[in-house]
């Protein structure tokens, strides 16, 4: 009867268990937190700039082929990167979370909006001034602006994607070296980046660039990492639920309160 009833049952008599239960509860909770974050970022970004330069310019710098390719490498591996962070004490000090408390928390809004503008900034820039700015002349100067856009875009998602592993707190690299998995997801999307610039060209729309402008797309995707840490410097009020802290009422001192 006992265990018909329980919400959690302990089977090897051993109360640690609970601990890691709830250790584990919490990483793969935050994990996915950490995913949407950097998800949300990435669908913002490509759905404002390509819809403004469509309404702008009748044409989208980055292809369906281009945001096909974002997608897979930003679903999948992301997902992948993000998801396999495991666990730490430092979890295990924050307030549990409350039942009716929104999943997308004013943290995330914060990070997401911010990282958002930063790259609608850097990717508009770019789109309508480029040219000029980083004196792209030829025939195919409109197919080299647009690589450079989308390699830009690209690199901008990695190294979000490395602020990504902390939502609030500015070190970034915390344990970083001891996770292979998001080591090797950062590696082998940026080796595929390399692969689908300069050989797969007709597949993708793409031109091959020079050293200087993968230098110029590294260089405007790690400047993420500076914006994180301004970001995660303003501070976020957290909200409470129906007066109580975390969304949990109080625990009655007496009959009066019950």
């Amino acid at each position: 009867v006992a265990k018909e009833n329980a919400d959690v049952i302990v089977l090897d008599d051993n109360f640690t268990t609970i601990i890691n239960v709830a250790r584990w509860g919490r990483a793969v909770y935050i994990n996915i937190q950490k995913f949407v974050q950097f998800q949300l970022t990435v669908n913002i970004v490509a759905l404002v700039i390509n819809f403004v330069s469509a309404c702008i310019t009748g044409s989208a710098p980055l292809t369906a082929v281009q945001l096909l390719w974002v997608n897979m490498i930003m679903d999948t591996l992301g997902a992948l990167a993000l998801a396999t962070e495991p666990p730490n004490d430092e979890m295990m000090k924050r307030p549990p979370t409350g039942r009716g408390e929104s999943f997308i928390t004013k943290v995330m809004w914060r990070n997401i909006i911010g990282q958002s503008i930063y790259q609608l900034v850097v990717l508009g820039v770019l789109m309508f001034a480029g040219e000029n700015l980083l004196n792209i002349e030829g025939p195919d100067s409109k197919t080299v602006l647009n690589t450079l856009i989308f390699n830009s875009f690209v690199f901008c998602q990695v190294f979000n994607e490395v602020n990504s592993r902390e939502m609030e707190k500015i070190n970034i690299f915390r344990g970083l070296i001891g996770n292979w998995v998001f080591l090797g997801v950062i590696s082998a999307t940026v080796v595929f980046q390399v692969v689908i610039i300069e050989f797969l060209g007709t597949f993708a729309s793409t031109v091959p660039l020079s050293w200087q402008f993968w230098l110029v797309s590294v260089g405007l995707g790690s400047i993420s990492l500076i914006i994180g840490a301004i970001l995660k410097c303003i501070p976020v009020k957290s909200g409470e639920i129906s007066g109580s802290p975390n969304g949990y009422k109080p625990l009655a001192n007496g009959p009066d309160d019950i």
